[in-house]
């Protein structure tokens, strides 16, 4: 320490390790070294010394579409792993993570409950919306134009005009897809401060949280106040019922679970299903509804959410935070500031959550849809299966014409396992969207969706094909029913004949046999419980 330039006093003082996802790949993550240098002040301020190091980071925006996806969710593991090493080959007394992207902040939540060391989560903000042409746009609009584009129903021109102003800068994508849902989350569940979940990250009161942040892990190490103090059973509970009121992404099904298992906290799929069917839709955010993060922001954000649940009985109040305060304390003087943002809970959008748990034949384990971005008329649906064994070769057929109305797309083989990394299926929804299918074709996979998918769109279907699950059985023109109120999916087929079918599968080779994805592949759980690596 002394080598490097630190003086007695410094050393002296409390230790603070400020673990940062800064990098120069990730928009979202391309201001973080703003937001570490503000924690380190508060830090500073309030008598301690910070320690900064970094970790990787994998913008799915960038990842999507192609081989690099696969690393995208097996990228929270070494996440979690690689701040657990630093800190427990360099023991300090408390920890301030900095994430932003997907699947950053659900491996910092990871550590921090692995590790259990006093600890604050403070995320790096959304970004504004876009423009074009006077409407509000976000990154989920850039991808559809190609399939607009494809359609005849814009220009390339346009979509170039689109591509200048649709992600005005930095921060996580502007809409509730999974970053901006994992980091409503971190304030929901309590490891992070209010405000974590939705100031923008170019307003100043990014900033000055940061520095806060910063100052709350100096007292969360004074009062030996722990993640899993924080992070009980109740606090999860209360995570999802606001990812319930938000209408947060699908992949909060794979994160959640991962990171309670973390603090030896079970959440399972039925959870899920429990707290959806009690806990009304309130806030119609994109992609499913008009509204961004800002406009949640202004309206009194999660903390105003928050406020309505509890005073419903939908949430504890009683529950510890990283303010070092019970829940129901800081919400004392919360309002909602715009019930158009904000619905009251006797005016939702639905009276069930965002996400839905469904099972059937084609499920035994589960599927995951986000209910509040469907179409009313895509809610009960039967039609031909169109199979497909990659997203390459299925995006390829929508955009050649090759789907009609009525069609339901299955992309196989793209499970945690089969992948491998469950890839996000953002190109298939998107082209599938832009071409104007979205509201007659369903969508069904055992990898996952994107955030900023809407529609049909069924995923984490379990078991997945390389398991041997019923959708490996499946053939082209099989009749699949799907049922999202009545939660259930099925492919018309009987008990004999799926046997039968099974006795003929064989397991394809692996696509990779070397690396990070061949260990990861091996170790891997089903989708079903979070893709947890054991």
């Amino acid at each position: 320490m002394k080598a490097m330039g630190m003086t007695e006093e410094e050393i002296s003082r409390p230790l603070i390790a400020v673990a940062n996802s800064a990098n120069e790949y990730i928009p979202g993550h391309i201001h973080l070294d703003k937001i570490g240098e503000a924690v380190k002040a508060g830090v500073r301020a309030a008598g301690g010394t910070p320690l900064e190091f970094c970790t990787i980071g994998v913008c799915d925006g960038l990842a999507m579409g192609h081989g690099g996806m696969r690393y995208s969710l097996a990228s929270r593991e070494l996440i979690a792993d690689s701040v657990e090493t630093m800190l427990e080959a360099h023991p300090l007394d408390g920890l301030v993570l900095i994430p932003n992207c997907d699947k950053i902040v659900p491996g910092m939540l990871m550590a921090a409950l692995r590790l259990n060391i006093p600890a604050v989560v403070i995320s790096g903000g959304p970004m504004m919306a876009g423009r074009f042409r006077d409407e509000p746009v976000d990154l989920v609009g850039v991808f559809e134009g190609v399939g607009r584009v494809t359609s005849g129903a814009m220009t390339e021109q346009d979509l170039r005009e689109l591509e200048e102003c649709a992600c005005p800068g930095c921060g996580s994508c502007a809409g509730m897809f999974t970053a901006n849902s994992m980091n409503c989350l971190t304030e929901a569940l309590g490891l992070g401060l209010p405000g974590n979940g939705t100031i923008p990250a170019v307003q100043a009161a990014r900033i000055r949280l940061a520095k806060t942040a910063g100052m709350k892990a100096m007292e969360l190490v004074e009062k030996d106040i722990r993640p899993r103090d924080i992070a009980t059973l109740d606090a999860f509970r209360n995570a999802i019922a606001v990812d319930m009121a938000l209408g947060c992404s699908t992949n909060t099904v794979l994160h959640v679970p991962a990171v309670a298992h973390e603090a030896e906290i079970s959440i399972t799929l039925d959870l899920f299903e429990e707290i959806s069917a009690k806990t009304p839709h309130i806030c119609s955010l994109s992609p499913a509804g008009p509204n961004r993060l800002e406009d949640l922001d202004r309206a009194g954000g999660v903390s105003a959410v928050l406020k309505q649940l509890v005073e419903k009985g939908l949430a504890d109040p009683k529950v510890l935070t990283v303010t070092g305060e019970k829940l129901g304390k800081n919400l004392a003087t919360v309002k909602v500031l715009d019930s158009e943002v904000i619905r009251p809970l006797d005016n939702p959008y639905s009276p069930v959550g965002g996400i839905a748990i469904m099972r059937g034949n084609l499920a035994p384990d589960g599927a995951v849809v986000k209910q509040s971005a469907v179409d009313p008329k895509m809610l009960k649906n039967s039609g031909p299966a169109r199979i497909f064994d990659s997203e390459e070769i299925a995006v390829a057929s929508i955009l050649d014409g090759s789907i009609k109305p009525g069609d339901i797309v299955v992309i196989r083989y793209e499970g945690p396992r089969g992948g491998p990394g469950m890839r996000e299926m953002l190109n298939p929804t998107s082209a599938l969207a832009g071409m104007g299918l979205d509201r007659s074709v369903a969508l069904i996979t055992d990898g996952r969706f994107s955030g900023g998918t809407r529609g049909a769109a069924i995923g984490h279907v379990s078991p997945e094909a390389a398991h041997g699950g019923t959708i490996a059985l499946i053939r082209e023109g099989d009749e699949i029913s799907i049922d999202i109120p009545g939660k259930s999916i099925n492919v018309n087929l009987s008990d004999a004949e799926l046997n039968r079918r099974r006795a003929e599968w064989n397991p394809p080779a692996p696509s990779i046999t070397r690396g990070y994805l061949a260990r990861y592949a091996a170790v891997v759980s089903s989708a079903a419980q979070g893709a947890i690596v054991k």
